[in-house]
């Protein structure tokens, strides 16, 4: 399939991890690429991210022998655990050390979680949510007026807040 053919690309609005994965491995930071297979349960006609990215990664370039991806998971905990797995049965990898590519605002948790796992962890933040100072802000009176793209910007924090909450009580 050529660059951006997958028709899935309403699922991409925003494909900072997918980019860096590739950038990473073009730069030779790591000689195969992990995809977990996030699935939607909104919408379950949609195939397992990583498939998709798989394909995607293929046009671009990257060999197939070097790309695996997970079996479908819903969250963060499944993906460590489908990592694990791969890492154990598919990768044979003796060094169970990955770069992990996600966003900032997920990335401790995401650490945290895959290192219960047993796999060490070189954090790889991506997706940056504030390119505006705090500062600038508080100077201007119209950024205290609420805003449907603001809501959203608190809804994936809170989103992000519960998750910590949940993956702490499990912990226990």
């Amino acid at each position: 399939m050529p660059n951006g053919s997958t028709k899935i690309i309403e699922e991409w609005y925003d494909p900072d991890r997918f980019s860096a994965g590739i950038d990473l491995y073009k730069a030779n930071k790591s000689n195969r690429l992990i995809f977990t297979g996030g699935t939607s349960p909104f919408d379950p006609n949609l195939p397992p991210e990583g498939d998709t990215y798989m394909i995607e990664a293929i046009a671009m370039g990257i060999p197939k022998k070097n790309l695996f991806t997970t079996y479908p998971v819903f969250n963060t905990f499944q993906e460590a655990k489908a990592v694990k797995e791969l890492l154990n049965n598919e990768i044979l990898s003796s060094q169970k050390k990955i770069i992990l590519v996600t966003s900032a605002f997920h990335m401790q948790r995401a650490k945290e979680v895959f290192e219960r796992e047993g796999i060490n962890v070189l954090p790889y933040p991506v997706d940056f949510k504030s390119n505006k100072s705090f500062y600038y802000s508080l100077k201007n009176p119209l950024k205290w007026i609420p805003s449907s793209s603001y809501f959203n910007q608190s809804s994936s924090a809170i989103r992000e807040i519960i998750g910590r909450i949940i993956y702490r009580a499990w912990n226990r």
